[in-house]
């Protein structure tokens, strides 16, 4: 019997620690073990490993079991082994499904990967939108400070930047393994820690190089070609706690992975040493989308995974929730927990439909028997089919979010000068100037500067911005600083206001046509034609 089970285990493996075991336990057989009538007092269980054709490892270990046991107490030799038995059998069913890989070429086939880029087209829509931004938005943004009011000035790196999708979530739910899944980087060099342990402590950003690096925060912040500059404001403390991942794939060729720390409740945000809530909110501004990652042992919402949701607020078409690990609940199970995470994050989104989330499983290997594979191979497709279109759309979405980051800047402006309008409508020989600007600036409405916006220009009241932000503003910006609109033109450069509202409604519309349409991009053909009425300045004194 036992040398027939030590058979199979050399002809899977013939220098296994199992086959050398084998050896060792059939040498001493017949010193032990030969009288049949003793075997079935020495082991019982041994009977149910030949009746159920159980592996070689479940037999042995039932054998020695029996055989060190029989020794000392033989009432209990057959409770222990079959205690053994039981536990060495699932643990080899396990064992089992996790050495086994499955099949990714679904990826490559959702995200497209095998098709090549125009890139010749796409290069030329980044100039015509540099261009745009360069001559028409950027000298209001700075003749009015916006970027202290918001504090995001947008770089040429952010322009031609790749799509950012962040990964975000507890500790230990899977935001590495489905970095390292999505790439290919099981079993490699280069993939990213995990475990079950809280491990990823670094913001570490994933993008496309010529060859496998890592990149210090510090040099990616120093380095003005990329998108990253901005990111000094918060210290060297967090510099050292972000790290940049350059490695050649198809898929990082359109779109950059990053890495978050997981969110530990238990710990206070200031013994990270650095602004966490702050470094991912400027994370949440570029990001086109945003993974939120859960997994069935960790639903509960803290105060900083509600801090963190107070941040998305505002982008939820961006945000795509993740259940993962959800092979490793039985079906009624995984819809308990699916219930339960829809209860935690119900006070959260402020949104009239419910968010969507995606149940599956991000890792490598194969699912667990007896789940719902189907099903969780559907969802993943899907996931993938989301992540491809902000991938294909990648070029309006960046036209769309410079034109959004112009109305913005222009409302600011708008507003700065209606601030100074009055500030000199209402000064006289004998007032004190602190005083009445310190009296506009803590009652706006009551000089009608809001309202007076929304009636002279097409600004949305849902458009505009806090009125306490301007308080701040200028607390550190005195109004003296500052020209009105009717001031900010000149001969050839033309007038601010003009400039901003032509890209606004000619020039960035049309270069989205252009993209749509399949034309090679320019700016507007209504600088020949003449095409349309042209903007009128409101502010400009005839």
């Amino acid at each position: 019997m036992l040398r027939r089970s030590c058979s199979l285990s050399k002809k899977k493996k013939k220098k296994s620690p199992l086959y050398r075991l084998c050896g060792t336990l059939v040498k001493h057989e017949h010193a032990y073990l030969r009288p049949s009538s003793s075997w079935p007092s020495v082991c019982p269980a041994s009977s149910l490993c030949v009746h159920f054709n159980l592996p070689a490892m479940v037999y042995i270990v039932c054998l020695t079991t029996g055989v060190l046991l029989a020794a000392i107490m033989k009432g209990t030799v057959w409770i222990c082994c079959l205690l053994s038995l039981l536990l060495l059998q699932a643990t080899a069913e396990e064992e089992d499904h996790t050495s086994v890989l499955r099949d990714t070429s679904h990826i490559d086939e959702t995200l497209r990967l095998a098709t090549e880029e125009k890139a010749s087209d796409y290069a030329a829509a980044i100039q015509t939108l540099r261009k745009i931004y360069h001559t028409s938005i950027k000298p209001m943004e700075q003749a009015y400070k916006y970027n202290e009011l918001r504090q995001h000035e947008i770089s040429d790196g952010e322009i031609t930047s790749k799509p950012m999708v962040l990964f975000l979530g507890p500790w230990s739910v899977g935001k590495s393994s489905m970095i390292n899944y999505l790439l290919g980087l099981h079993d490699s060099p280069y993939q990213l820690y995990t475990g079950a342990e809280p491990t990823t402590s670094e913001f570490t950003v994933i993008m496309h190089g010529e060859k496998i690096r890592s990149v210090e925060g510090i040099v990616m912040a120093a380095d003005s070609s990329r998108s990253f500059s901005p990111l000094e404001k918060f210290g060297q403390n967090f510099l050292e706690k972000l790290i940049g991942i350059e490695m050649p794939h198809k898929l990082l060729e359109r779109v950059t992975f990053v890495d978050t720390p997981g969110i530990i409740e238990n710990r206070k945000q200031q013994e990270r040493g650095y602004p966490f809530n702050d470094v991912c909110q400027w994370f949440i501004d570029r990001a086109d989308l945003i993974f939120v990652v859960f997994d069935p042992t960790k639903l509960d919402v803290g105060l900083e995974l509600e801090m963190l949701f107070k941040q998305l607020k505002g982008r939820e078409s961006q945000i795509r929730i993740i259940l993962n690990k959800a092979d490793n609940l039985a079906t009624q199970d995984l819809m308990r927990v699916y219930g339960a995470l829809f209860w935690s994050l119900a006070p959260l989104i402020n949104v009239t439909e419910p968010p969507r989330v995606y149940v599956s499983s991000f890792w490598p290997y194969d699912y667990a028997p007896d789940t719902s594979r189907e099903l969780f191979k559907r969802e993943e497709i899907s996931l993938l089919e989301d992540l491809n279109q902000v991938i294909e759309n990648r070029m309006e979405n960046k036209i769309a979010f410079i034109r959004q980051h112009g109305i913005r800047v222009r409302i600011h402006g708008l507003l700065v000068d209606r601030y100074v309008q009055t500030f000199k409508e209402k000064m006289s020989f004998f007032s004190d100037p602190e005083l009445v600007f310190q009296e506009i600036v803590d009652d706006p409405d009551k000089f009608y500067i809001f309202k007076s916006i929304l009636a002279k220009t097409n600004v949305s009241k849902f458009d505009l911005p806090n009125r306490d932000a301007y308080r701040d503003f200028f607390g550190i910006n005195p109004i003296t600083n500052f020209k009105p609109l009717s001031a900010q033109c000149s001969y050839i450069g033309g007038c601010l206001l003009d400039k901003i509202e032509k890209a606004i409604t000619t020039e960035l519309p049309a270069l989205l046509s252009s993209i749509n349409s399949g034309k090679q991009p320019g700016l507007s053909s209504c600088e020949a034609t003449g095409c349309g009425e042209k903007p009128k300045n409101r502010y400009r004194k005839n």
